[in-house]
């Protein structure tokens, strides 16, 4: 009798990485673009302020330090490109031009072009533009950012000024007059700040009123500003009489038809790309090409995404009440597409059919959120 054949490699690598999930959330990566004459194509990963380039321009070097200033945590890494002094991020810039002889040329360095292929290669959690980036520049790196995410299936995110983009991987910073160390600045400037509070804050807290301590004061909204604000998709700032603080952790996205409000917080986004990011990783690396497509095999594969699961439940990221199992939905539509006949196929008969080298798994998970609203009644 043939072995029957087993997971252990992806079963344990699915509980290392929920195990370590926590861990990985306490410090994320920034990455940041600025405009610099005399650096111009150069290229840093940089872990302390320590590192930071002597080379580079003053208002650059500050720019990133705000960067390391972080949340609860300063970010593990700030990744640095930076652009010619005169050059722009443009739409279309990540497109290599044709070179002479036909095949894709190398853009030139320290062009716009130069600066998305750069990070386009590296792993990061939110990036940043220059201190004067334009609406016309924030519009482009809006559309590589959703561009990534959807076709590239990576989990980049982006702080950007004034972008409304209805997006969950762009957050739409908006605070005016940010007085701190002596300057005031405007939400394009601070960009790179809040970038790396978010991914200094571990995914089991909220941003919601992250304080700023370095900010003395802002362009102060009224409560139904602030309100409106936080609708339209905002992240802002506010005073609380003492201090200075983020508002609600929210993204751009406004527009929910079809998908639960819980993708309009930084929060939750943060878990499901953890989590996309985990499963697609494990089981590309350890299961596609590896285990014979079978219904004993799919289900040692679900196994091993429960205990996945299991673990994140454990660390009160998601409800213990998660499921995952075959798909019997999307399963008994791909029979029908190669033309197999299932009207009178029970459901049992849907799951353990032959699926070529397709494997159609369900998930459905209740992320937990943090404490945010709270509602007190005092008796007398």
């Amino acid at each position: 009798m043939a072995e029957k054949l087993t997971m252990p490699t992806l079963t344990i690598l699915f509980q290392q990485r929920a195990q370590t999930a926590i861990a990985r959330s306490q410090k994320g990566v920034a990455a940041l673009i600025v405009r610099d004459a005399l650096t111009a194509g150069e290229a840093w990963s940089l872990t302390s302020t320590g590192q930071i380039p002597e080379k580079l321009g003053k208002e650059n070097q500050d720019a990133i330090r705000r960067v390391f200033k972080g949340g609860v945590n300063p970010p593990r890494k700030v990744l640095v490109y930076c652009l010619g002094a005169e050059e722009t991020l443009e739409s279309g810039t990540e497109t290599q031009t044709e070179g002479a002889s036909g095949s894709a040329a190398e853009p030139r360095p320290g062009s716009g072009a130069a600066a998305l292929k750069w990070l386009g290669a590296q792993k990061f959690d939110y990036l940043a533009g220059p201190a004067d980036l334009s609406e016309a520049e924030a519009a482009v790196i809006k559309d590589w950012i959703i561009q990534k995410r959807e076709d590239d299936h990576v989990i980049f995110k982006a702080v950007l000024p004034h972008t409304a983009a209805n997006h969950e991987g762009v957050v739409s910073f908006t605070a005016s007059g940010i007085q701190a160390g002596g300057g005031v600045f405007d939400a394009a400037s601070y960009c790179g700040r809040v970038a790396g509070l978010i991914a200094g804050t571990p995914m089991k807290q909220s941003v919601t009123y992250a304080a700023l301590p370095e900010v003395e004061d802002i362009n102060r909204l009224s409560a139904l500003e602030e309100d409106e604000a936080v609708g339209r998709g905002e992240l802002i700032l506010t005073h609380d009489g003492e201090k200075v603080k983020l508002g609600r952790g929210v993204n751009s996205l406004t527009n929910t038809t079809g998908r639960s409000e819980v993708w309009r917080k930084i929060k939750i986004v943060e878990l499901l790309d953890l989590l996309q990011w985990d499963l697609r990783l494990a089981i590309q690396d350890n299961y596609i090409g590896k285990y014979q497509n079978s219904y004993d095999n799919k289900l040692l594969l679900i196994t091993a995404v429960k205990l996945y699961l299991q673990a994140l439940a454990k660390d009160q990221l998601i409800e213990e009440n998660f499921s995952c199992d075959v798909d019997v939905e999307e399963q008994d539509a791909y029979l029908q597409s190669v033309g197999v006949a299932t009207a009178e196929m029970t459901e049992q008969q849907i799951r353990e059919a032959n699926t070529g080298t397709c494997v159609f798994l369900a998930i459905d998970i209740r992320p937990i959120d943090a404490i945010e609203d709270v509602k007190v009644k005092i008796y007398l």
